[in-house]
């Protein structure tokens, strides 16, 4: 679990100077590697100090713990947001300040200083003036790049702050998890944590960009109100009207809305994926039992729901960026033309101030403002779901009595010599110890236990399924919280091997070592009590093989032996050991016991459970449980004398299992690096380790056809079209709407100067009578009167006026209706390509091989169902949309600034020709690092996924602190990708913005050097205004651009997924009602898990009859489940399997498999009813299905069908687990039945059980069964018995073993004398019978 990756490279960052840092010039060689080569995880450096994910853990631990107390003192609940806000609250403030400056004090200058520009064309020419102009233009184009520079940095600085809060709010969750004790795990899920530390945890990256402009907007709001005021006087109260109804009613309600369905889309998400979770864990069980439709019905069912309020946000999204097209427009249509009807004299510098004026309140008060609200509700849901994850159960330290064994590989020789010396631990005492796992529970688990245990005695713990014995040793281990007695450790050290071991991917060493140093003599002895040596041997890496997820690559039983091989390592007092005999075959079972219980471990307290009571005869005490209570305990004769003693006896034994000579490559999740033998053999540390299989991962850029893929599964071409022609059109109204307001102005200008000009006359005035008189210019006199002509003219104005005012409203409406409809249009067209490329992608998974699952641990397949279609659902629309808008904004600027000044296409072509090639090199570097920062991600999920399966037994061998370092440091990994992508993104706006304020400046300049004196007012002020609009939306639109280019990495990995490779599926329907007699016939079978591999199977032939019992036995690695695999096609196979003389592989797959009943080897349950573990497809009546648990004697132990199974069926012993199994195969009624080493994991007498049910109840069927037990199938009709994928001996058991040389008989004889005698007179008994039965 140790992290792979090792960055060495120091973040550049840390070294630059101050320029660098400035224009960010230190990312260039980043922007060279990225744009030449790629990048790959190898080119990260190192996160920097602040960033690390344990200092900030800690920081944010120690504020919760804080939190905690303080709210216990004052009686609240605890607010995970004071939290935060305690960690952060001063960088963030910091740069809340620094945004202020921004937007408070030089934002506002930028439309002051522009309409003194603009004054300058509508006045009279003087140098003086002339002069005043340039100034005027130097300080708006300063302003402007001034502000655009400084508000990125801010964003960088305020996403940095995001990031560590993610970062330590993940670290904290883990820590959590290290600590939840048995009734938290119970309430929650692998796959809400993961939802949690993929999308949840996601919003405080959103929000931190956002949350200081909550307190900057009103103060802006309140300074640029005034600079309006003195423009436009009481017309100011009609803008802010507008600005108030906008974004206090419609977006606050809005943003609260969103929030509430965020949180309804939250818990919709945990739910899928806490099913796609379960999924892949039983995914082989799931596929035996064509299980696969009830699975796609349950997700169908849940995706639906779940898309259905993100339907709801995505209109809601829509509306809120339409509105922010159309506010401006609108805000600024109620301050001019209330202004015009209140009798102002309106002009370009007025108007185009406004637009500017009127821009940043709409950016501040509609977008930024809004979306403030919107992440902070989505935030609040966050922190919601958070806190109740970090308020569940804990592990109770005080239940907990064990000394922590030393595992710190910088351990003092002082240290090491005190803990030799330390005193010996007492005797391990339990007394009246009652128990529960349940608070509520009317029943302990455990009552009345007292046992005493000196120091190194060997007890053996046995009992009937669910009596209650791994529950002691969980008790012991203090998971299990005692309500009565006491429980005293005596101060030892506790190590323990779990009943299910837990592996994890990496090589077979590591999962022994689990972070302690590594100690050859130890080892050694350890490998050679564990029976690991040949093991080792025959992998062509030795203990560097690599260990697929949960130990795919290995057989249970050298599953069980690395479980106990990693116990057995750890020094300790006492060594608990659950079951780890069940899953190894007798030979092997004698040797564990022999040369590690009663020999490695000889001068320790041992404590073993077990079924196989042969194994306790050297015992110290045996302890029999029944019912959760103690019913006999005493030495092995006394015990041996108990009526359940003799209930629980079984004589029978088994055959060794020795080392595979190949490994099971349909599940090797490795690369193997090596494959030569030292041949040394304490030469353990001579090889490379093996590595996992890497993730597959897109390079360059991601390829049209993905794009054409994500847009194809949402539309149709109608719908498309329809879409663009919407999208057009609404862009044409909007610009339409922009020019005519030119239009207006430059008629206002042309009309006043025509008055001005209609008026110049010389007036002079009579002091005695006060009278007029006027002297007429000779150019401009007519045959009218010059006062009725003047008039005239201010009559026209007024006329026009209100022509221009129609027009414009219609325009404005135009544009409000069309720019909502595209947007909810598009909106919708994009959530269809999501749900449909979800369904594309889970049908795919469903029907892939099971070699994909075997090579891809479950994080990884679950990133993609978690936090790339989070991304494709809710992130993708918003910023397609978003920059869908914003081009078409920057398009309809460039063409109107083209139109009043045509001079500027050459200048556009150049800027666009910059902007271009910057753009190309960002994104090839931007793509690279959102793939590497993908593929970071999952070694964390995986991590998280791993830790939470095998929780007992890290927290037994006090792996918690090495864990959780592993954690961060996998973290760490992810903070420098996702460091890089932030500054990437920084770099380009801020060059984007010098080239965008570049243009304005040339704009400026032509304007004002080309001016001949007929250069209107109006057509510069539409130039300029939305020129430095130009400058904020070129950086956001291709912001948003870029974003989506990267983002669109996610939709490229869920395409991925929509083309795996299948499993060949289709076929011919079975005849009705096959198979009849289950006649089952293997001819020139052969199995390969890989093409390039060897065959597993080699050319088998066998002829199963109609109502055989065929048990198939064999060392491990002999073929025996590779003949299941071949049986149900879960590998492609060379040759035939024919049942009832139907080749099995004409048969469509799906009817293939639900005519076959399976009992696996590990029982899988689901987190759902009873019933619905049992019948999914709701075929059967309740009556039925009591029918079959009455039939496996469980009737009895389940209280209703409704009765919920915990994950994994956690809250059923393993024995009962297993029944349930086999009560699913009793309600299938098949005629053909196999059991994979079905009763491996229960006591004798739940074997028996089974046995007996399948005699009575299956009778009329074949089946076959891979035999753990050799008394298991010493009645069977035929035994078939394999070596090396081939069968070299079948025959009915008794006739086998009257070939002495016979393989059969040579795994008898292992069993010892007496039961070997048992087995051969069960088996000449059962031989008797046969003939009979044939005779008859």
């Amino acid at each position: 679990m140790d992290c792979k990756v090792v960055l060495k490279e120091e973040n550049p960052h840390d070294k630059a100077n101050l320029l660098s840092k400035i224009f960010l010039t230190w990312s260039f060689s980043l922007f060279r590697r990225g744009y030449k080569k790629g990048l790959t995880v190898d080119d990260l450096c190192k996160a920097r100090d602040g960033d690390h994910s344990g200092r900030l853990g800690d920081r944010l631990e120690q504020a919760w713990e804080h939190e905690i107390q303080r709210a216990k003192g004052k009686g609240y609940s605890p607010s995970f947001s004071r939290a935060i806000v305690r960690s952060f609250w001063l960088e963030y403030m910091i740069d809340g300040l620094f945004l202020g400056i921004v937007y408070i004090v030089l934002r506002p200058l930028v439309p002051f200083t522009l309409s003194l520009f603009i004054s300058y064309f509508s006045e009279e020419k003087t140098p003086e003036a002339y002069l005043w102009a340039h100034v005027y233009n130097f300080l708006m184009n300063f302003l402007s790049i001034l502000t655009s520079i400084m508000a990125t940095h801010s964003g960088l600085s305020q996403g940095c702050v995001g990031m560590r809060v993610r970062i330590a709010s993940c670290s904290l969750l883990y820590r959590k998890i290290l600590r939840l004790g048995r009734s938290g795990l119970t309430k929650t899920q692998p796959g809400q944590v993961i939802n949690l530390m993929s999308n949840d945890v996601n919003r405080f990256d959103m929000a931190a960009l956002f949350l200081n402009c909550l307190w900057i907007t009103p103060f802006v709001v309140i300074v640029v109100s005034y600079l309006v005021w003195q423009r436009i006087g009481l017309a100011t109260l009609a803008a802010l009207g507008v600005i108030f109804l906008q974004t206090i009613v419609v977006q606050v309600y809005l943003s609260n809305l969103q929030g509430t369905l965020r949180g309804k889309i939250a818990k919709r998400t945990d739910e899928r994926v806490r099913v796609m979770n379960e999924l892949l864990s039983g995914v082989q069980v799931i596929k035996m039992y064509a299980w696969e439709k009830p699975f796609e019905k349950l997700v169908d069912k849940l995706r639906k729901l779940e898309v259905s309020y993100i339907l709801k946000t995505s209109i809601i999204k829509g509306f809120s960026t339409a509105l922010s097209v159309f506010s401006e427009r609108f805000i600024l249509f109620a301050g001019v033309v209330t202004y015009v009807l209140i009798g102002g004299d309106i002009t370009s510098d007025i108007t185009f101030s406004l637009v500017q004026y009127f821009n940043l309140l709409q950016l501040l008060s509609n977008i930024l403002f809004p979306l403030a609200l919107s992440f902070l509700a989505e935030a609040n849901v966050s922190v919601r779901r958070i806190e109740e994850f970090l308020l569940l159960d804990e592990f109770d330290v005080s239940n907990d009595k064990r000394i922590k064994p030393q595992n710190d590989t910088n351990v003092t020789e002082k240290e090491k010599i005190d803990e030799k010396e330390r005193s010996k631990p007492s005797a391990l005492i339990l007394s009246g110890v009652h128990a529960s796992w349940r608070p509520d529970s009317a029943m302990p688990t455990l009552r009345n236990i007292d046992i005493t245990v000196p120091p190194g005695e060997f007890i053996g713990v046995a009992g009937l399924v669910g009596s209650g014995k791994s529950s002691l040793l969980q008790l012991i281990l203090g998971e299990l919280p005692h309500s009565q007695g006491t429980v005293s450790l005596g101060g030892a050290r506790v190590s323990y091997a779990s009943q299910e071991p837990w592996l994890f991917v990496a090589t077979v060493r590591q999962n022994i070592l689990f972070g302690l140093p590594y100690d050859p003599v130890r080892y050694k002895k350890v490998v050679h009590a564990c029976a690991l040596t040949r093991d080792f041997e025959q992998w062509p890496a030795r203990d560097s093989t690599m260990v697929g997820e949960h130990g795919v690559s290995l057989s249970g039983g050298q599953r069980a032996r690395i479980g106990l091989a990693r116990a057995c390592y750890r020094q300790a007092d006492i060594y608990l050991l659950d079951d780890p005999l069940s899953a190894v075959d007798t030979h092997v079972g004698k040797h564990l016991v022999s040369e590690c219980v009663m020999g490695l471990l000889r001068f320790s307290t041992r404590i073993l459970v077990t079924h196989q009571l042969h194994h306790l005869k050297g015992a110290d005490k045996l302890i029999i449980l029944n019912n959760g209570e103690i019913q006999t305990q005493g030495h092995f004769e006394e015990v041996s004398r108990s009526p359940l003693f003799a209930e629980l006896m079984d004589e029978e034994e088994e055959p060794d299992q020795a080392p595979r000579k190949y490994l099971r490559q349909r599940t090797m999740s490795i690369q193997s690096h090596t494959s030569t033998i030292t041949g040394a053999e304490g030469g353990f540390d001579t090889l490379e380790d093996e590595t996992e299989e890497e993730e597959v991962t897109g390079t360059g850029r991601v390829t049209a056809a993905v794009y054409k893929q994500y847009f194809r599964a949402g539309s149709g071409w109608c719908l498309m079209l329809t879409t663009i022609a919407g999208i057009i059109l609404a862009q044409l109204v909007t610009s339409f709407s922009d020019l005519w307001l030119t239009y207006w102005m430059n008629n206002v200008e042309a009309g006043t100067k025509k008055f001005q000009m209609s008026e110049n006359f010389t007036e002079t005035s009579d002091n005695t009578t006060g009278v007029m008189n006027f002297t007429v210019n000779p150019m401009t006199a007519d045959n009218s009167s010059i006062l009725e002509e003047g008039v005239l003219s201010l009559i026209v104005i007024n006329i026009h006026h209100y022509f221009f005012i129609y027009i414009w409203a219609i325009a404005i409406l135009g544009c409000i209706l069309l720019t909502t409809a595209r947007s909810v249009l598009f909106m919708w067209m994009c959530m269809r390509s999501s749900i449909r490329l979800h369904n594309q992608m889970f049908s795919n998974i469903l029907a892939a091989t099971m070699r994909f699952f075997d090579t891809n641990p479950s994080g990884r397949i679950l990133n993609r169902f978690s936090k790339d279609m989070g991304i494709v659902d809710e992130i993708l629309p918003r910023m397609y949309l978003d920059s869908i808008q914003i081009f078409m904004v920057m398009f309809g600027i460039l063409v109107m600034v083209a139109i009043v000044s045509p001079y500027m296409i050459i200048t556009t072509l150049v800027c666009a020709v910059f902007m271009y090639l910057w753009t190309t090199v960002y994104l090839s570097t931007a793509q690279a690092i959102k793939r590497v920062e993908g593929v970071t991600r999952s070694p964390v999920f995986s991590h998280v996924s791993a830790t939470m399966a095998g929780l007992g037994t890290v927290r037994a061998c006090d792996a918690q602190e090495m864990l959780r370092k592993q954690f961060d440091d996998k973290q760490d990994i992810h903070t420098a990708a996702w460091y890089l992508t932030l500054v990437t993104n920084t770099a380009f706006l801020i060059w984007l913005s010098i080239i965008s304020a570049g243009y304005v400046a040339i704009v400026a300049y032509v304007f004002l050097i080309l001016d001949d004196g007929s250069t209107k007012s109006g057509n510069v002020g539409l130039a300029l205004s939305q020129g430095l609009i130009l400058v904020t939306m070129v950086q956001y639109g291709l912001k948003q651009a870029t974003e989506v280019i990267s983002q669109m990495t996610s939709v490229e990995r869920v395409v991925q997924f929509t083309s795996l490779p299948r499993e060949e599926s289709q076929g011919q329907a079975p005849p009705a009602g096959w198979p009849q007699r289950a006649r089952l016939v293997f001819k020139d079978l052969t199995l390969r898990y890989d093409k390039d591999s060897d065959p597993v199977l080699k050319k088998l032939n066998i002829e199963i009859e109609s109502g055989w019992k065929v048990g198939v036995v064999g060392r491990t690695g002999a073929g025996k489940s590779s003949l299941i695999s071949a049986l149900f096609r879960l590998a492609p196979i060379e040759g035939h399997v024919y049942i009832d003389d139907v080749d099995s592989g004409s048969i469509d797959l799906k009817a293939l498999r639900s005519n076959i009943s399976i009992i696996p080897q590990e029982p899988v349950l689901f987190s759902a009813s009873l019933r619905y573990n049992l019948d999914p497809f709701d075929r059967y009546t309740d009556a039925d299905i009591w029918a079959a648990l009455e039939q496996v004697e469980l009737k009895k132990s389940v209280s209703s069908l409704s009765q919920v199974v915990e994950s994994g069926g956690s809250n059923f012993s393993a024995g009962e687990r297993q029944l349930l199994c086999l009560a699913r195969a009793a309600l299938a009624r098949n005629k053909l039945l196999v059991l994979d080493e079905a009763t491996a994991n229960v006591d004798p007498n739940t074997d028996t059980l089974i046995q007996k049910s399948i005699r009575n109840y299956f009778a009329n069927c074949t089946v076959l069964t891979v035999a753990h037990r050799l008394h298991t199938v010493a009645d069977s009709d035929r035994v078939v018995v394999m070596e090396a994928g081939e069968i070299v001996e079948c025959g009915h058991p008794h006739e086998l073993l009257q070939h002495d040389e016979g393989h059969f008989t040579r795994m008898v004889k292992q069993l010892g004398a007496a039961a070997e005698q048992s087995l051969r007179d069960f088996a000449a008994s059962a031989h008797a019978k046969h003939n009979q039965k044939q005779s008859a």
